[in-house]
């Protein structure tokens, strides 16, 4: 095949000096005919440590076996996964954030070391997806990413369930709400299968923003993981690599300006988790597209709620593909003049061509019209004020009340913080702070869910709110106000707070202000001591050393 197909491959590969390297791969198999054949990289995220990626080793079969069938060679490889339900609440949860960056790195370093000429990424949980998005982006050769799917929901006495009512429950067990058995009840059932976090939490979030960003194929993602159409959505998925490689159509073609807009405008619209401000910010830097913070809450403010989703919704992500998809979200989005159709996609369709064929399943109400929103706005909003110079983030996409004035509970770790929370120490009006747990504090920005589950299960979501400079899972719901910058371990003016310190949230007006006199906020800063780092040695050592604030996406800086 001639070296238009084979950009990269053949220097590997092709020619009396590269013998050795033949040598090696038909040691495992691979012929003649296989390695003259563009080189295909599958990157699989497969893991026997969590539901949401067990059954990626099956898929990568099905996207092979396309890979093949249109003329290419596939190569797998595996990256890590960290899954944040599993080690939420634990010194593991720091991982979580980390892995991102890994995943990237392994991605982009296996692509440089092979010389792939494509490469298709296999994802399932939260920092799969930005993961491999990001280290196809530093690649910039033909890819695209292939999402493992929502994970089906549990039942319990008649109901829907999804780990976000585990968490939750484990809160109403400490407060007396259920007994102990019920807990377990619930855990048994929560989780019946593979696939990825039920509601419109983080996983399902980025894969809705993979589909509207452009560089997963429109209507692939929202087919559950157990779904018997997954498979032919994979075989298909091997083939359009094919297509894409013969179009030398790269993914910073794909990611433009009116493309991340689409994608912030997909996250408002649904409900998404906050955790897509950190992985957008992130992506967007290895496209060389400026993004802000004031992007998301520009953006947020005119596109209002339509996906009556978990965890501020009645249905799970299951719910979207029974309705029709991601893709009848995309249309309502392009109709009512909230994304720009003319961004182009994996496909070489545009979104607007892509979304001509959306087929709305008559009669559902998960996905609302934007003459019926369930809210005027978006999910995503973005505060300021002297308790966070570079920002917060905080989702509304329920009910949740707009205005709050307490007393900070303040807590130097999410565990002092859970400890309060199940003794029942947090009372109404209170403002529970937990700090030195950002990307450089921590390290790693560990998500709370714990912390938040366990307020809402305790009957305080309506009436506790939550600042932290660390993150939330897509699955919180109440006042939470995370990604608080300049963090602690900067010096932010959140490790200035005082038990007892009057905190306001105020999100109409998107403000988040600390009830103290300049003067005295100045005089605790120049008092505060920047604490020691809590690992010395190794791979968080090092993360804490280079990673940028969660304003800036919490990547790593380079020398």
């Amino acid at each position: 095949m001639t070296n238009d197909m084979r950009p990269r491959s053949h220097v590997l590969l092709d020619g009396r000096n590269r013998a050795a390297a033949r040598a090696m791969l038909k040691g495992i198999g691979f012929n003649d005919s296989d390695l003259s054949r563009p080189i295909i990289g599958v990157a699989n995220t497969w893991i026997e440590t969590m539901p949401c990626n067990f059954h990626l080793r099956e898929l990568a079969v099905r996207v092979k076996e396309g890979i093949r069938a249109a003329g290419g060679t596939p190569m797998e490889f595996n990256t890590v996964a960290v899954s944040d339900g599993v080690t939420m609440g634990t010194e593991g949860m720091k991982a979580s954030l980390i892995s991102r960056e890994i995943i990237a790195d392994s991605i982009e370093l296996m692509g440089r070391g092979y010389l792939f000429d494509g490469m298709v990424a296999l994802v399932g949980c939260d920092k799969t997806i930005p993961g491999a998005a990001m280290g196809l982006t530093r690649l910039n050769i033909p890819s695209l990413v292939l999402y493992g799917g929502s994970i089906m929901p549990g039942m319990h006495r008649g109901k829907e369930i999804t780990i976000q009512h585990v968490f939750e429950a484990i809160g109403s067990a400490a407060a007396g709400r259920i007994t102990d058995e019920e807990l377990l009840q619930i855990e048994n059932s929560a989780c019946p299968g593979p696939g990825a976090c039920g509601g419109q939490y983080t996983a399902n979030t980025m894969a809705t923003v993979m589909e509207i960003i452009g560089l997963s194929p429109l209507g692939t993602a929202s087919a559950p993981a157990v779904d018997k159409r997954k498979g032919d959505i994979a075989a298909e998925c091997g083939k359009l690599m094919m297509d894409l490689l013969r179009r030398d159509l790269k993914p910073r073609e794909i990611l433009t300006r009116a493309a991340f807009e689409n994608a912030i405008a997909s996250v408002a619209t649904t409900g998404g988790s906050t955790n897509a401000v950190l992985h957008l910010l992130a992506l967007s830097k290895e496209a060389g597209i400026p993004l802000e913070l004031e992007d998301f809450d520009r953006i947020s403010a005119q596109t209002p709620l339509i996906a009556d989703l978990m965890p501020g919704g009645k249905y799970t992500a299951v719910e979207i593909d029974r309705a029709g998809g991601i893709p009848v979200i995309a249309r309502r989005l392009l109709d009512s003049g909230h994304i720009d159709g003319s961004a182009v996609t994996v496909t070489g369709r545009t979104v607007a061509e892509e979304v001509s064929g959306a087929q709305e399943v008559e009669g559902q109400d998960v996905i609302h019209t934007f003459a019926t929103p369930l809210k005027p706005t978006g999910g995503l909003v973005i505060l300021r004020g002297t308790l966070a110079p570079e920002g917060g983030v905080v989702k509304v996409a329920g009910h949740e009340r707009s205005y709050h004035q307490g007393p900070a509970r303040v807590f130097d770790s999410e565990e002092a913080a859970m400890e309060a929370v199940t003794h029942r120490q947090i009372h109404a009006g209170d403002v529970v702070v937990i700090r030195y747990e950002g990307p450089r504090g921590g390290p790693g920005m560990r998500e709370m869910l714990g912390v938040t589950a366990a307020i809402v299960g305790e009957g305080l979501g309506e009436s506790v709110a939550l600042v932290t400079d660390g993150r939330f899972s897509g699955a919180t719901r109440g006042l939470m106000v995370g990604h608080v910058a300049p963090e602690a371990a900067y010096g932010g003016p959140i490790a200035a707070v005082q038990d007892g310190d009057i905190i306001t949230i105020d999100i109409d007006n998107r403000r988040l202000d600390l009830g103290i006199a300049p003067e005295e906020l100045q005089t605790r800063l120049a008092n505060w001591q920047t604490p020691e780092p809590r690992y010395k040695t190794g791979v968080f050592a090092r993360y804490a050393g280079l990673v940028s604030s969660a304003s800036e996406g919490a990547v790593l800086r380079t020398p």
